[in-house]
Protein backbone atom coordinates (compact mmCIF):
# COMPACT_ATOMS: atom_id res chain seq x y z
CA UNK A 1 0.00 0.00 0.00
CA UNK A 2 1.00 3.57 -0.52
CA UNK A 3 0.54 5.07 2.62
CA UNK A 4 0.45 9.22 3.76
CA UNK A 5 1.20 9.67 7.56
CA UNK A 6 0.72 13.55 8.63
CA UNK A 7 3.23 14.22 11.48
CA UNK A 8 6.60 12.86 12.51
CA UNK A 9 6.79 12.98 16.56
CA UNK A 10 7.18 10.23 18.04
CA UNK A 11 3.95 8.55 17.09
CA UNK A 12 4.27 9.37 13.48
CA UNK A 13 8.24 7.97 13.36
CA UNK A 14 6.90 5.00 15.35
CA UNK A 15 3.75 4.52 12.89
CA UNK A 16 6.38 5.21 9.80
CA UNK A 17 9.21 2.87 10.75
CA UNK A 18 6.53 -0.36 11.22
CA UNK A 19 4.69 0.04 8.16
CA UNK A 20 7.92 1.00 6.43
CA UNK A 21 9.09 -2.57 7.81
CA UNK A 22 5.83 -4.18 6.50
CA UNK A 23 6.75 -3.37 3.27
CA UNK A 24 4.21 -0.58 2.56
CA UNK A 25 5.30 2.16 0.78
CA UNK A 26 5.21 5.22 3.48
CA UNK A 27 5.59 8.99 2.69
CA UNK A 28 5.86 11.39 5.84
CA UNK A 29 4.78 14.93 5.76
CA UNK A 30 5.83 17.47 8.89
CA UNK A 31 6.19 20.94 8.97
CA UNK A 32 9.42 20.68 11.55
CA UNK A 33 12.96 19.38 9.40
CA UNK A 34 14.09 18.55 12.83
CA UNK A 35 11.41 15.85 13.65
CA UNK A 36 12.55 13.52 10.57
CA UNK A 37 15.38 12.56 13.09
CA UNK A 38 12.87 10.60 14.98
CA UNK A 39 12.28 8.38 12.40
CA UNK A 40 14.21 4.76 12.56
CA UNK A 41 17.49 4.35 10.48
CA UNK A 42 16.01 1.96 8.33
CA UNK A 43 13.53 4.16 7.26
CA UNK A 44 13.13 3.42 3.61
CA UNK A 45 10.05 5.94 2.66
CA UNK A 46 9.93 9.74 1.81
CA UNK A 47 10.03 12.47 3.74
CA UNK A 48 8.37 16.04 2.35
CA UNK A 49 9.03 19.36 5.09
CA UNK A 50 5.64 21.71 5.11
CA UNK A 51 2.63 22.42 6.31
CA UNK A 52 0.24 19.64 6.25
CA UNK A 53 -3.34 21.49 5.42
CA UNK A 54 -1.06 22.68 2.29
CA UNK A 55 -2.59 21.24 -0.85
CA UNK A 56 0.57 21.71 -3.42
CA UNK A 57 3.06 20.06 0.01
CA UNK A 58 0.45 16.81 0.13
CA UNK A 59 0.66 16.52 -3.55
CA UNK A 60 4.35 16.58 -3.41
CA UNK A 61 3.92 13.82 -0.53
CA UNK A 62 1.83 11.74 -3.04
CA UNK A 63 -1.53 12.07 -2.14
CA UNK A 64 -2.97 12.09 -5.30
CA UNK A 65 -2.13 8.09 -5.43
CA UNK A 66 -1.83 6.89 -2.08
CA UNK A 67 -4.29 4.10 -0.49
CA UNK A 68 -4.29 5.53 2.68
CA UNK A 69 -3.68 8.81 5.02
CA UNK A 70 -3.13 8.80 8.62
CA UNK A 71 -2.33 11.74 10.60
CA UNK A 72 -1.14 11.70 14.08
CA UNK A 73 0.01 15.52 14.56
CA UNK A 74 -0.40 16.59 18.49
CA UNK A 75 -3.13 19.18 16.92
CA UNK A 76 -6.67 17.82 16.47
CA UNK A 77 -7.75 20.82 13.98
CA UNK A 78 -4.64 19.82 11.74
CA UNK A 79 -5.49 16.26 11.87
CA UNK A 80 -8.95 16.45 11.39
CA UNK A 81 -9.02 19.16 8.46
CA UNK A 82 -6.24 17.30 6.73
CA UNK A 83 -7.80 13.65 6.94
CA UNK A 84 -11.27 15.90 5.65
CA UNK A 85 -9.16 16.92 2.65
CA UNK A 86 -8.02 13.58 2.09
CA UNK A 87 -11.51 12.36 1.57
CA UNK A 88 -13.20 15.08 -0.20
CA UNK A 89 -10.74 16.47 -2.34
CA UNK A 90 -8.58 13.47 -3.28
CA UNK A 91 -11.03 10.66 -2.54
CA UNK A 92 -8.13 8.85 -0.58
CA UNK A 93 -10.31 5.36 0.14
CA UNK A 94 -8.93 5.31 4.18
CA UNK A 95 -8.40 8.15 5.93
CA UNK A 96 -7.19 8.55 10.03
CA UNK A 97 -7.09 11.08 12.69
CA UNK A 98 -5.78 11.17 15.93
CA UNK A 99 -7.85 12.90 18.13
CA UNK A 100 -7.15 13.50 21.96
CA UNK A 101 -9.91 15.59 23.00
CA UNK A 102 -12.69 13.16 23.75
CA UNK A 103 -15.38 15.58 22.22
CA UNK A 104 -14.11 16.42 19.23
CA UNK A 105 -13.54 12.66 18.63
CA UNK A 106 -17.20 11.89 19.12
CA UNK A 107 -18.16 14.89 16.95
CA UNK A 108 -16.10 13.79 14.01
CA UNK A 109 -16.58 10.15 14.30
CA UNK A 110 -20.42 10.75 14.34
CA UNK A 111 -19.91 12.50 10.85
CA UNK A 112 -18.33 9.20 9.34
CA UNK A 113 -14.63 9.90 10.18
CA UNK A 114 -11.96 7.33 11.45
CA UNK A 115 -10.97 8.48 14.73
CA UNK A 116 -8.57 7.22 17.15
CA UNK A 117 -8.79 9.06 20.42
CA UNK A 118 -5.69 8.26 22.61
CA UNK A 119 -7.62 9.60 25.68
CA UNK A 120 -9.91 7.48 25.19
CA UNK A 121 -8.15 4.34 25.23
CA UNK A 122 -6.15 4.87 27.78
CA UNK A 123 -9.10 5.58 30.42
CA UNK A 124 -10.83 2.11 29.11
CA UNK A 125 -7.73 0.24 29.89
CA UNK A 126 -7.35 1.62 33.10
CA UNK A 127 -10.52 1.55 33.83
CA UNK A 128 -10.28 -2.12 32.69
CA UNK A 129 -7.55 -2.87 34.28
CA UNK A 130 -9.00 -1.71 37.76
CA UNK A 131 -12.29 -3.92 37.53
CA UNK A 132 -10.24 -6.69 36.16
CA UNK A 133 -7.33 -8.90 36.75
CA UNK A 134 -7.11 -9.85 33.17
CA UNK A 135 -8.25 -7.16 30.81
CA UNK A 136 -7.01 -5.48 28.01
CA UNK A 137 -8.33 -3.01 24.78
CA UNK A 138 -8.50 -3.03 21.27
CA UNK A 139 -9.52 -0.16 19.27
CA UNK A 140 -11.47 -1.15 16.09
CA UNK A 141 -12.43 1.97 14.10
CA UNK A 142 -14.11 4.23 16.24
CA UNK A 143 -15.07 1.04 18.73
CA UNK A 144 -13.25 0.24 21.99
CA UNK A 145 -13.43 -3.65 22.03
CA UNK A 146 -12.51 -4.59 25.67
CA UNK A 147 -11.13 -8.34 26.12
CA UNK A 148 -11.33 -9.89 29.36
CA UNK A 149 -10.90 -13.02 30.72
CA UNK A 150 -13.85 -14.16 33.51
CA UNK A 151 -14.09 -17.47 36.17
CA UNK A 152 -16.58 -19.22 35.23
CA UNK A 153 -19.39 -19.15 37.66
CA UNK A 154 -20.63 -22.10 39.39
CA UNK A 155 -24.02 -21.94 37.88
CA UNK A 156 -22.69 -22.43 34.52
CA UNK A 157 -21.07 -25.54 35.39
CA UNK A 158 -21.89 -28.37 33.14
CA UNK A 159 -24.22 -26.28 30.93
CA UNK A 160 -23.57 -26.13 27.17
CA UNK A 161 -22.08 -22.68 26.14
CA UNK A 162 -25.78 -22.27 23.78
CA UNK A 163 -27.74 -22.52 27.55
CA UNK A 164 -25.73 -19.47 28.60
CA UNK A 165 -27.20 -15.92 27.63
CA UNK A 166 -24.47 -13.08 27.70
CA UNK A 167 -25.18 -9.33 27.33
CA UNK A 168 -25.51 -7.81 24.00
CA UNK A 169 -22.47 -6.22 23.57
CA UNK A 170 -20.56 -9.30 24.71
CA UNK A 171 -19.42 -11.90 22.03
CA UNK A 172 -17.67 -15.23 23.52
CA UNK A 173 -14.05 -15.48 22.23
CA UNK A 174 -13.48 -18.89 23.89
CA UNK A 175 -12.66 -21.05 27.01
CA UNK A 176 -9.62 -21.28 29.03
CA UNK A 177 -9.28 -24.46 30.23
CA UNK A 178 -8.19 -25.36 33.58
CA UNK A 179 -4.95 -27.15 31.72
CA UNK A 180 -4.28 -23.59 29.66
CA UNK A 181 -5.34 -25.27 26.99
CA UNK A 182 -8.13 -22.84 24.47
CA UNK A 183 -10.79 -24.25 22.94
CA UNK A 184 -12.30 -22.02 19.90
CA UNK A 185 -14.52 -23.78 17.50
CA UNK A 186 -17.96 -24.66 17.85
CA UNK A 187 -18.35 -23.61 21.37
CA UNK A 188 -22.01 -23.84 21.58
CA UNK A 189 -21.48 -27.44 21.41
CA UNK A 190 -19.39 -27.27 24.46
CA UNK A 191 -19.75 -28.43 27.85
CA UNK A 192 -18.64 -26.05 30.90
CA UNK A 193 -16.30 -28.16 32.94
CA UNK A 194 -15.12 -26.41 36.85
CA UNK A 195 -11.90 -24.28 36.37
CA UNK A 196 -12.77 -22.97 32.76
CA UNK A 197 -12.47 -19.23 31.90
CA UNK A 198 -14.49 -17.60 29.78
CA UNK A 199 -12.79 -15.25 27.25
CA UNK A 200 -15.16 -12.69 26.25
CA UNK A 201 -14.87 -9.83 24.18
CA UNK A 202 -17.53 -6.58 24.92
CA UNK A 203 -18.35 -3.39 23.46
CA UNK A 204 -17.23 -0.51 25.33
CA UNK A 205 -18.88 2.39 23.46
Amino acid sequence: MNILVIGCGKVGAALCGRLSAHGHDVSVVNSNQEQFANLPSDFSGYTTLGVPIDQDVLKKAGIENCDAVAAVTSDDNTNLMVIQIAKEFYHVPRVFARVNDPKKNDVFSGFGLETICPTNITVETLCSALNSENAASVTVGSHTLMLSEMAVPKEFVGKRVSEIEFEDNEVLLGIEHADKTVSRMLLNNFEILKGDKLIIARFAD
